[in-house]
Formats: structure tokens, sequence, C-alpha cells
């Protein structure tokens, strides 16, 4: 029998930055990103910079931008939104416009630490916008919001793109399965969802296409989630398409 060929992986939760509490890795640089990709055998991320939680979103946009200039090959940005109406982020159109010259493929929102609430009276402008585009929203739960707050998002925004993200190690299936269910454009990024057979368990109910791998790094490190998805009893098939193939395609339909 032919060997397999050795996984493929785009790691789409990993930041960049120096953050206000001390992490496991460590404050990573874009360069030194790049060099842990390396040596973890990762091509690709999508990246935020962790000043846009610990600090500003769009002031955190503009660090993303300016230091993952030199590895835009393989670090792909990712930004952070706010409410249009206090004025910051100026003309939406005029906003998304230079997203899309940066390159930025997905969202981010942080509600609880920037002080507004994931509500169509408060976001639909942005929201409508980015459905439109077909631009993931990357939800945090451990980081951004909470359960509720994402079931209400998802309610008021069903044909938004949500990868619900950071959903911790104890078993949360009963909190993430019903959206799963419900809403076809909404996907589960598996960092620390180390339960055993989870993915065997995912994969059975709802198929390969709705999971995508992460890591959280530097928060955490690369090799746990790179070896559980290894290890996973499913085809190799499915183990790329978690690796790196679900990725690539929802970042690919992003419309500019």
């Amino acid at each position: 029998m032919a060997a397999l060929a050795p996984l493929r992986f785009f790691d789409c939760n990993t930041f960049i930055g120096t953050p206000t509490h001390r992490l496991p890795g460590g404050a990573v640089s874009a360069e030194g990103l790049a060099r842990a990709l390396d040596r973890a055998g990762i091509a690709r991320a999508l990246v935020w910079h962790i000043a846009q939680l610990d600090g500003h979103p769009l002031r955190g946009n503009e660090l993303l931008d300016r230091e993952i200039a030199p590895f835009r090959e393989r670090l792909v940005p990712c930004w952070s939104l706010l409410p249009a109406q206090t004025g910051e982020l100026g003309d939406l159109d005029e906003w998304f416009a230079r997203a899309t010259a940066a390159g930025v493929k997905a969202m981010r929102a942080w509600p609880r630490q920037c002080l507004f609430l994931l509500r169509r009276i408060v976001v639909g402008d942005v929201l409508e916008r980015m459905i439109d585009r077909r631009l993931p929203l990357i939800y945090s739960v451990s980081r951004g919001g909470g359960w509720d707050e994402l079931y209400d998002l998802l309610a008021d925004f069903p044909g938004l793109t949500v990868i619900i993200s950071d959903v911790g190690c104890w078993g949360p299936d009963r909190f993430f399965r019903p959206p799963i269910e419900r809403y076809t454009r909404t996907y589960l990024e598996i960092s620390d969802y180390f339960v055993p057979g989870g993915i065997e368990a995912f994969v059975g109910r709802y198929g390969a296409d709705r999971l995508l791998f992460g890591t959280g790094f530097p928060a955490q490190h690369h090799g746990g989630m790179m070896l559980m998805l290894a290890h996973a009893e499913i085809t190799h098939e499915a183990k790329q398409a978690i690796a790196a193939g679900n990725c690539a395609r929802l970042l690919a339909e992003v419309r500019t």
C-alpha cells in the first residue's frame, strides 16, 4: 500500500504581538510566527494582532498590516471590526475597500472588551456587508463573547459565515451542535477541542467540511491539535479537509 501524503496545515487561529498577560509562547512577532510555523510544519496561517483585543481594534489592524507585510505569501490578515455609529470606521464602503486592498479574508469582534453588542441595531450595516462579501466572522467564545451572544447573532444574521473559535476543552458539544445543525454557514474551529473521539463524532454526524484546524498559538502550542487531528480515526481525505482545505475554501469564497 502506498504511503499517504503528509497533511498540509492552514492554521485559522493564531496571533502576533505582545499580550498584556503572560502566555506559554510569550510575545511573537510576524517573523517569529513564520519560524514557529516552519518548525511545526504548518504552511499558512490566518493571523490577527493581539493589540486588536488588548489595545484598540483599529490600531491593531494597522499594526497587523505593517508587521505581516514581508510574509504575505503565508500570513493572511484578519482584521477586527467596530460598530459604525461612533464614526471610528469612517465611511463603511471605504473601510471595506481598504480591508480588501490589505488582503483581509476574515474579521473578528470583541464585544465585551470594546463595549458593544453584536445586534442588528448596532452592527447591522457592517455585518450585512460581510454577508454580501462572504467575509467570515471569527467568533471567539472564550475571548470575544459567550454562547448567548452567539445564538442571538446567528438568529439575527443567519446568512453570515461564522467560525466558532476557542470553545474550550470540556466537551461543549451541547453548545455548538445546535447552531451547526441550524445554520449552514456556521463552522467550528478546533484549537482547544481536546475531546476523546470528538472529531470522529463530529465528522460522523456532520461531515468533515464544517471543521477548521486552528492552534491558538502562541496561547497554546502547535503540536497538540496537530497530533489530535493526525491520529483521529477518520479518512485521510477528511483529515486534509480539516487541516487546510476547508479554511482555504472559505477564504477563496470571499468577494472583493
